[in-house]
């Protein structure tokens, strides 16, 4: 089978290798059919990976696919299954896991792609407790975009900022894959959505995609914008994912008891924070990393339900560095997806 293997910083080969053995007892063997790419895939390649790792190492941290065959034990699940990978390896024994939280596993041996062999190759074994099953009319690039992407939004929204219909919120980076899925769920409850973007052509396409308003934040301060817009009153929640850049500006857009959900930081790690501001005005800030399978399958039945993802574009495996290029470079509007 094919599979793209990181083998050095920067530098991936397509080669070929055996096929899997038979899935084993409570596993399952996955024929990959298409895998969405990510800022973590563009941290492994450049080999910033916060744990030991092995090169060569198989890429892909977010995909779907179908099962081909079961494992001994298995009755949830049988071949012709259509399924997206929950990428985390997790106990599943411990107090989180068995609460449902998956992302809070203490006992995680990994994250596929990045510490541990990824999806990009033909076939998977996996247990079959780490796949979640795709509602019907859920296409496979769609699919794909449901791990990460449309995981992490819903537990960012919904578990930890608690998003309530009508409310506003501020969206940092709309043109991103996880910000239009952000301006996407927030729209689908009859929220205002307030977004940023770095050119006037993602401002563009962020409008078209329903935000209420679309602030140029290499043209202008955002937090100032956003008391304009607000009547000085500030947002509700701010989805934050940039870091130190914007970090200031966002505590500043946020109304009296608002919340902050953060789940990355692609500008830096540091940030400052007025200790004052923050007890006076009673904000809340939340750190969200990753989704639970809930998430997931939350999330597959809001695209079942038409609330999809932004595709950008879709690539060929063999195209998959100049995917990460392109994402590293931020030219990208939604999600890089290719088929295998």
């Amino acid at each position: 089978m094919r599979a793209l293997t990181l083998v050095s910083d920067r530098k991936l080969e397509l080669i070929e290798q055996p096929d899997p053995p038979a899935p084993g007892p409570g596993e399952v063997q996955v024929r990959v059919k298409a895998m969405a790419l990510n800022h973590i895939d563009v941290w492994g390649w450049r080999g910033m990976a916060f744990a030991k790792r092995k090169l060569p190492l198989v890429v892909g941290a977010e995909a779907a696919g179908e099962i081909v065959a079961v494992g001994e034990g298995v009755t949830d699940r049988a071949v012709g299954d259509k399924i997206a990978f929950y990428g985390a390896l997790t106990c599943g024994e411990c107090p989180a896991c068995l609460a449902g939280r998956d992302n809070l596993c203490e006992n995680v041996a990994g994250l596929m792609g990045f510490h541990v062999d990824g999806f990009a190759r033909d076939l998977v074994n996996t247990q079959a407790r780490l796949t979640v099953p795709v509602p019907k009319g859920v296409s496979w690039v769609d699919a794909a975009c449901a791990p990460i992407t449309f995981g992490t939004v819903q537990h960012m929204l919904f578990d930890n900022a608690m998003l309530e219909p009508g409310e506003t919120i501020l969206v940092h980076a709309g043109g991103s894959g996880i910000g239009t899925a952000a301006i996407r769920m927030a729209k689908a409850i009859g929220c205002t959505v307030i977004t940023t973007v770095g050119d006037d052509e993602k401002g563009e396409k962020a409008a078209a995609l329903g935000a209420d308003h679309v602030i140029n934040y290499r043209e202008d301060r955002f937090e100032h914008l956003v008391r304009k817009i607000t009547r000085k009153t500030g947002v509700d929640v701010v989805f934050e994912h940039v870091g130190p850049d914007t970090w200031k500006g966002s505590l500043l857009s946020m109304k009296r008891g608002g919340r902050l959900v953060t789940c990355g930081s692609t500008t830096g790690i540091t940030a400052e924070i007025n200790l004052y501001q923050l007890f006076q005005q009673q904000l809340k800030l939340f750190g969200s990393f990753g989704s639970s399978m809930r998430n997931m399958a939350e999330g597959l039945q809001k695209m079942a339900d038409g609330v999809r993802p932004v595709i950008d574009t879709e690539i060929d495996i063999a195209d998959f560095e100049q995917g990460l290029d392109r994402l590293e470079s931020r030219k990208v509007f939604g999600k890089i997806v290719t088929k295998l």
